[in-house]
């Protein structure tokens, strides 16, 4: 079934409830930490979405739905995609720990992050974004298992959040869909 942005804005709980529960997800989880930026919060939302994401965790200053920037703007993708609500990125960690064999990866300037293209990505995996100016806290970074980082070639250090997530989680699909 797909949908276009009219039919997505009037989509009914009923419907919603239904799709969720035939859904196929990816074994791909998303944790946002202190994203500030409704703008980036809904497009998160449709990002989630369209790769058929397991959960989005909002944590700590993340707006949630029902905020209307985030239910008009997601264009109906909020409630399409299972999502929670948590105080911090680390109480999503250790609960997510707890799936077999996961791993945890920050898209994030670090000194140890790799280019992203050369990660072998594998399921299930969770990716941690952060702050639009700060990035990640370094309590997150120090819990994941890898870190990885779009390389910039003009003079600016980074990429907007939802740009990066998109080029990353596109990319990881990819490789993923290729094994």
């Amino acid at each position: 079934m797909t949908l276009n942005s009219r039919e997505l804005r009037n989509i009914t709980p009923v419907l919603s409830d239904k799709i969720k529960q035939e859904r196929n997800y990816q074994p791909l989880y998303i944790i946002l930490e202190d994203v500030l930026d409704t703008y980036n919060i809904r497009g998160f939302f449709r990002l989630a979405e369209a790769i058929g994401a397991t959960k989005l965790y909002l944590c700590g200053s993340c707006a949630t739905p029902p905020d209307t920037k985030i239910t008009k703007a997601s264009v109906g993708a909020y409630q399409l995609v299972p999502w929670e609500y948590k105080a911090t990125a680390q109480e999503v960690i250790a609960e997510i720990r707890k799936i077999k064999n996961i791993k945890i990866i920050a898209v994030e300037q670090t000194a140890n992050a790799v280019d992203y293209r050369k990660l072998k990505y594998r399921f299930p995996v969770a990716f941690a974004f952060g702050n639009e100016t700060r990035g990640l806290s370094v309590e997150v970074v120090n819990l994941v298992d890898k870190s990885v980082e779009v390389p910039m070639y003009g003079i600016n250090k980074s990429l907007n959040v939802m740009v990066a997530a998109g080029i990353v989680l596109y990319k990881s699909l990819e490789k993923l869909r290729k094994k």
